[in-house]
């Protein structure tokens, strides 16, 4: 056995027959209590240099301590170390860092071998000679300090103190904590004792990568990769002499050696680990003198580790992300393993994100309503690949943060449950579900309705029966066009009567379905009202879920849930660990897809939505609440969706859009055209920068004949039976 090559002076016991299993480990043990008795007679401190109890507590703590070294815990050869996760845009920029220790864990020969020759020289100059315990390295450490007054020299071990360390790591409560630090005969000898285990288990180098790996280095930075990349924004594969000396001496004291905080006693702490280089032959003197001579301030290129989303370029999409992350069944099977492994960290996350496209949608969200405009009004944009469901912006206009005026943590392009908040009102937005319903009835889009600026409504289908309840009165906006509409006038004009009577002939059930199979749901997470104002917006909505509902429109009807995350990769040498293929699947025919691509299509070049046009094909609709308690415009290209509101998160019925000034200009009403629209255009001109323009691919069938149409029904209200 290596262990078995120490000698002490200290017997325990005496044997003439062949020893036990656990006699032998009793020996060892004795071993343990020798090498600590002669340091406490000789110096009265321990391996650390600090003060240790009486040793004649030794022997009544040996069954503990013989127990302990049966025991050697797993997470000391197997040990999984909380790491950071980098957060990149689709071209690898980086966005964010996200982690509870600042480690990248890296093997052995990334490592520099001036940084691994300067932690051994300064911490366990005979490292390669003891096998757990150095005995003679205590008792000159032991001496050292002594007659020094101070703590001058360590005795532990790199293994001991890697037990040390590791056993604090995966300390999970406070009484863990302090039995892995608590200065006590009985914790020094189960430390000693799992270091003699863990070097018949493991290899040298095994245990000094894992030191390396796991030590702190103040500054934030766990870890010589991170310490390297914290301190002079390098790996630690390029580390000189100064620079390794510099990390090799932070560990006895991270705070207190911490060059970016105390230059002048970190570099006399270099200094010391110079020497101790020089004194041990892994330096020459020349380079003795040169890293010495120079100044640690000289030596230093601090590179910064911000932890979380805030001050990113990205904010709520990044925290998106990390929710996609702890609530999506790819990243785990369930919610405690995925949060384990946000928890844990070690990868790279590469998002859709296009940071040019969402830097110029930020700008064009804030130039639209500043954050700090008097009005207080918000506005919030989710801009979307056609036929990937990719995520390119996801922008609002507020600041990340939880004090001041126009700061929130509330994603207002998500719901709930992913950091949003219950959702808006959605508006005339929602009338494209009741004409992709009305299509798929084969009702034809040139069906004229008589469409008057009132009108009430008795009688809807719901599931297949009737809708019992109250007449629904109805009314268009001042200014909208009245009298016969089809499907294409009543769209470009957004006439609420004409909708109410077409919804009137379809299912409230059959065009929230629809709605729903596009990924639209309330806010809060429910399924959406089936009520007769649905078709008017009074389901409270989230921008994203709206985005990717449209995008399957111009999809041809095929929907593909929204894609924040390409790749998932390793953290150390980016290799990629996982894919993330879009999830596709079609929801409506292409035939009535295309047909409301068309009609919408007229919107932008005819209707309401005049005012997004910027030079290409573009389809959309606008959408505003009752009261103008927020404004929606909805749409798309051939490439690319996105849905853009404008609101009051204070509340919207109690901060309506009406006599208010936004950005200088007055409004005596906000309307999804005045307000959303010009948002969702700059969006879009960002989105196609460079992207070849396109049109639609249409196939359209010959529309069927128009059918006779009501605005009521025969059937009697009033029977309980219908009452959904």
């Amino acid at each position: 056995m290596p262990w078995e090559r120490e000698t002490v002076s200290l017997r325990l016991m005496s044997v003439t027959s062949k020893p036990s299993e656990k006699q032998s480990r009793l020996g060892t043990f004795g071993k343990v209590v020798a090498a600590f008795t002669a340091t406490a007679v000789a110096g009265g401190v321990v391996a650390a240099g600090i003060a240790m109890p009486a040793v004649g507590a030794a022997s009544a703590v040996a069954n503990t301590a013989v127990a302990s070294f049966e025991a050697l815990p797993d997470d000391l050869t197997d040990t999984k170390l909380p790491q950071r996760i980098q957060i990149l845009d689709r071209g690898g920029y980086h966005l964010a860092y996200l982690y509870s220790q600042n480690r990248e864990v890296v093997p052995l020969n990334e490592i520099s071998p001036k940084v691994q020759e300067a932690i051994i020289a300064v911490e366990d100059a005979r490292f390669y000679e003891h096998n757990g315990i150095d005995v003679k390295g205590t008792l000159r450490a032991a001496v050292t300090n002594s007659g020094a007054g101070e703590v001058r020299q360590g005795g532990s071990t790199l293994t001991q103190q890697y037990v040390k360390m590791s056993l604090l790591e995966r300390a999970t409560t406070k009484a863990e904590q302090e039995a892995a630090v608590e200065q006590t005969v009985e914790r020094k000898l189960r430390e000693a004792s799992y270091a003699i285990s863990l070097e018949k288990e493991r290899s040298k180098d095994w245990i000094l990568r894992n030191y390396l790996n796991t030590a702190y280095f103040g500054a934030g930075a766990y870890g010589i990769e991170a310490a390297s990349e914290r301190y002079f924004s390098r790996p630690a594969a390029k580390l000189n002499w100064a620079q390794a000396a510099t990390l090799a001496g932070i560990v006895q004291q991270p705070g207190a050696f911490d060059p970016l905080v105390n230059p002048k006693a970190s570099q006399q702490r270099r200094n010391v680990v110079l020497q101790r280089l020089f004194d041990q032959g892994y330096i020459d003197a020349k380079t003795y003198k040169n890293g010495t001579s120079v100044g640690i301030k000289k030596t230093l290129d601090p590179k910064s580790f911000p932890n979380g989303c805030q001050g990113t370029d990205a904010p709520f999409f990044c925290d998106y992300v990390i929710q996609t992350l702890k609530s999506d069944p790819a990243f785990g099977k369930t919610k405690e393993v995925r949060q384990n492994r946000v928890r844990n960290g070690g990868f790279v996350v590469l998002t859709s994100l296009d940071k040019q496209v969402q830097q110029n949608t930020q700008d064009g969200v804030e130039g639209s309503i500043p954050i700090d405009d008097s009005s207080q009004k918000a506005t919030a944009v989710t801009l979307m690949k056609v036929g990937t469901g990719e995520i390119y912006a996801m922008s609002q206009n507020r600041e990340w943060g939880v004090k001041g005026e126009g700061r929130t943590t509330y994603n207002y392009n998500v719901e709930q449950s992913m950091g949003g908040t219950i959702g808006m009102q959605s508006g005339s937005t929602f009338k494209v579900f009741t004409m992709l319903a009305a299509l798929e009835r084969g009702i034809s889009p040139y069906t004229t309705i008589e469409s008057p600026p009132e009108n009430v409504f008795t009688s809807f289908r719901y599931c297949g029966g009737y809708y019992g309840g109250e007449p629904y009165p109805v009314e268009n906006y001042e200014g909208s066009p009245s009298g016969k509409m089809n499907m294409y006038t009543g769209a470009q004009g957004s006439v609420n009567t004409f909708f109410v009577a077409l919804e009137s002939q379809v299912d409230l059930c059959r065009q929230a379905e629809i709605a729903e199979s596009m990924g639209v749901f309330r806010g809060d997470g429910d399924k959406l009202r089936r009520v007769p104002a649905f078709v008017l917006g009074a389901n409270e909505i989230t921008p994203l879920g709206l985005t990717g509902a449209y995008a399957a429109v111009a999809n041809h009807g095929v929907y593909c849930e929204p894609l924040p995350i390409l790749e998932i990769q390793s953290l150390h040498a980016r290799k990629t660990g996982k894919t993330i293929e879009p999830n596709c699947r079609e929801v409506i025919s292409r035939g009535v897809a295309d047909r409301t691509s068309d009609i919408l299509v007229s919107v932008v070049e005819k209707g309401t939505g005049r005012p997004a046009q910027f030079g290409r094909p573009a389809a959309g609709k606008t959408g505003t609440t009752d009261d103008a308690s927020a404004v929606w415009f909805a749409g798309y290209t051939p490439d690319f969706a996105a849905a853009v509101w404008v609101g009051d998160p204070r509340g919207g019925y109690r901060y309506p859009l009406r006599s208010v000034t936004i950005n200088g200009t007055y409004h005596p009403i906000g309307y999804g055209s005045v307000l959303a629209a010009p948002v969702w255009k700059e969006a879009m001109i960002a989105a196609h920068d460079g992207v070849p323009v396109s049109s639609f691919d249409l196939q359209i069938p010959q529309a069927a004949p128009p059918i006779p149409t009501s605005t009521s029904s025969t059937e009697d209200s009033d029977d309980e039976s219908r009452l959904p």
